[in-house]
């Protein structure tokens, strides 16, 4: 066991949106890391923080009519829980808008101001008429100076990753209102980065880091660093700089000063320091991150931590995007899948089983093919290892009454558990250099040799001649079950946890892996994972068919004192819907409104009349308000970023568990306005509350 504490960082999410699947690849990688040195006995944390400043978040929480404050709390709780559910444990999940994280970015800053290394100059840059405001990198959209791509944002090329500034986009547009930027003059602070050209490129010529990303950071390098500015003008979200009344941090510079803070506030909580970690000879620190901010995480923080006297990262792991179906994730194509989508759908460990399967120390995309998911977990994660498990497991209570025996190694058993010893020191080795798509195979050829040994010993048939040597061939096969709980902990944590309560074992170490298991009771037998039978991440909402309706005509139900019949047009076809609106609506009240129906709504006979669909109204418990809209009858209705895919029918339960709410006089899905092509729905009475 290593004396050094060691300190694991995944990149900062923005607090600006959900987790997808392409973000949950670095966080599944990191903690998959972390737990297997936890499993080994080191003294490691896994730290992360919500980034919450700069210009987006201010722009985005006025857009949804809350504080930057509020917003940023808003999204912060939503990670925490996706997290949570795809077993991602955080030693410390922080915010870089703490005080923390203000007390060491003004220690750094101040720290480089008398080193010499920051120094005011006054700049043209891009301003907004319109909008009244400074545009930074990310509100300033055109055409790559480099390869032509359209638009892109003003900092960094995404299609061929070039870094620039904002005046060097060809057509530029502010992002917010597409008006035409003019220059102007503001005055602004710089980091002296090319200061540090020589002391980065031998920091990077003595670290592991992947050839590829290495040689990529190397020539940014020789072709000659820029001092970097660190300020922005307000209005804007962050921390403002000592002195100032208007500047602002940038917020690439406070950020990655979120993995110090993120430090103290665990820390404060176990009795040690972040400097134990950042200013120590006996911590190790290691970034992951991905490759699109390689240049931030290779040159400016490092350099950053050398100028300020921090330590530097000891390694930094860069991973690949996520493809979806070997294309990149697309909102119109219905990839771009979040993990509360994924989570709501599949079992979380199949996700991190698939990552890991796929996960190499190098920076190739990872793809997440539908089919080649849904095969790898039935296949293998399920058929050949889960499957192995439950066998022993459920054979030992069935023909050994729960209980093992003693663990002996004959020729045959001796000659397999030394393979599977040799390959646990394999895995050891894999899991050390990031390469969890060794260790997986590795994993399955464990597996494999256990299922071949059970079936060629058939204990079945055994038990009926010889019970001691049936006995026996399940206690070797329940002591590579044991095996597989302790290599699989890392990938599979809530599986492995579920195993160790049936195999009466808990809190399985690595060095446990030689310790035989024998002479003992094992628990209650339970099948933990089920084979996929499809994979269908669609939105619920996607699934139903709402459209324009206006009311023809209105007449009582004959049957029922609460009930109207309403005739509705759809524009290409007219139906009749039953409505329990009577006794919040009078006849003339509802002729002529244009109404949201559900045209898939199952067909149903209510009190003898046939209601062919249903209509949306808000409730607040005493009063409805319908929800309309003045686009023409027959006009789809539909929630931004989600693609329409109506099945042919759908139930009542269905439209109920969408959650749609009547919020400020307009009808929200999950946050998103329910609109139409050309104009947005809202609620008659501005009724708040429930929709159905």
């Amino acid at each position: 066991m290593s004396k050094e504490r060691v300190l694991i960082t995944a990149a900062l999410p923005y607090a600006n949106g959900p987790i997808h699947l392409g973000h949950a690849v670095e966080y599944i990688q990191a903690d998959i890391y972390t737990r297997f040195l936890k499993l080994k006995g080191f003294d490691v944390i896994y730290c992360c923080a919500d980034d919450t400043h700069g210009t987006p978040i201010e722009v985005n929480a006025m857009k949804a009519g809350m504080t930057p404050e509020t917003f940023v709390k808003y999204w912060y709780e939503r990670h925490v829980k996706d997290f949570r559910d795809i077993l991602v444990e955080f030693d410390s999940y922080y915010t870089t808008n703490s005080e923390e994280n203000k007390k060491f970015s003004d220690m750094i800053f101040m720290t480089l101001k008398e080193k010499g290394y920051i120094y005011t100059k006054t700049i043209r840059q891009l301003y907004c008429p319109k909008c009244k405001r400074f545009l930074p990198d990310r509100f300033v959209k055109g055409k790559c100076p480099k390869c032509g791509a359209d638009d892109q944002y003003g900092d960094v090329c995404e299609k061929c990753g070039t870094t620039y500034k904002p005046a060097d986009l060809v057509n530029p547009y502010c992002s917010i209102c597409k008006a035409t930027p003019v220059a102007k003059d503001s005055k602004h602070y710089f980091f002296r980065l090319s200061a540090f050209s020589d002391k980065l490129r031998e920091w990077l010529t003595n670290k592991d880091i992947q050839p590829d990303i290495k040689n990529y950071v190397l020539s940014w390098i020789d072709k000659g660093l820029e001092d970097w500015c660190i300020s922005r003008d307000s209005p804007y979200f962050g921390f403002k700089i000592p002195g100032e009344k208007d500047k602002y941090y940038y917020v690439w510079l406070d950020a990655p000063v979120g993995y110090i803070a993120s430090t103290a506030n665990y820390c404060k909580k176990h009795g040690c320091s972040a400097m134990d970690y950042w200013k120590s000879s006996h911590s190790k620190i290691i970034h992951f991150i991905g490759k699109d901010i390689a240049y931030f995480h290779l040159i400016f923080w490092p350099a950053v931590l050398m100028a300020s006297g921090f330590k530097t990262p000891d390694d930094v792991v860069v991973h690949g995007f996520l493809t979806v179906n070997k294309e990149k994730m697309s909102k119109s194509r219905g990839t771009f899948i979040t993990v509360r989508k994924y989570v709501e759908s599949l079992e979380p460990e199949y996700l991190r089983y698939h990552y890991a399967s796929n996960l190499t120390h190098s920076v190739s995309d990872i793809d997440l093919s539908f089919e080649d998911f849904k095969n790898r977990v039935n296949n293998e994660l399920i058929g050949n290892i889960a499957n192995f498990i439950y066998r022993t497991l459920s054979f030992v209570k069935k023909y050994c009454n729960s209980r093992l025996g003693k663990f002996e190694l004959s020729g045959e058993e001796k000659d397999i558990y030394d393979k599977i010893l040799k390959k646990v020191e394999e895995i050891d080795e894999y899991y050390s250099k990031y390469e969890f798509r060794e260790v997986v195979k590795r994993i399955l050829e464990i597996s494999s040799l256990g299922n071949r040994y059970f079936q060629e010993n058939q204990p079945w048939v055994i038990v009926k001649t010889n019970k001691e040597k049936c006995i026996n061939v399940l206690t070797f096969s329940a002591n590579i079950v044991k095996i597989l709980c302790i290599v699989l902990k890392p990938i599979l944590p809530k599986f492995v946890r579920e195993i160790e309560k049936q195999l009466n074992v808990s809190g399985l170490k690595w060095d446990d892996y030689k310790k035989p298991v024998e002479h003992k009771e094992i628990g209650d037998v339970e099948i933990v994972f089920r084979k996929i039978d499809k994979i269908d991440f669609s939105d619920p909402f996607s699934a139903v068919d709402l459209k324009v309706a206006r009311i023809a005509d209105v007449s009582e139900h004959p049957n029922a004192d609460k009930l109207y019949i309403l005739q509705i047009d759809l524009g290409k076809e007219k139906r009749q819907i039953v409505s329990g609106l009577r006794q919040n609506y009078k006849k003339n009240e509802l002729k002529g409104k244009n109404i949201v129906v559900v045209t898939n709504l199952k067909h149903a006979n209510i009190r003898g009349v046939k209601s062919e669909g249903m209509l949306l109204a808000a409730e607040d418990g005493k009063n409805v308000g319908l929800l309309l809209c003045d686009d023409s009858p027959g006009s789809d209705v539909l929630v931004e970023g989600l693609s329409k895919k109506p099945v042919k029918e759908v139930d009542i339960k269905h439209i109920l568990k969408l959650g749609i709410v009547a919020k400020n006089g307009k009808a929200l899905y999950r946050g998103r306005v329910l609109k139409t092509y050309n104009c947005e729905v809202y609620v008659d009475k501005k009724i708040e509350g429930c929709v159905r």
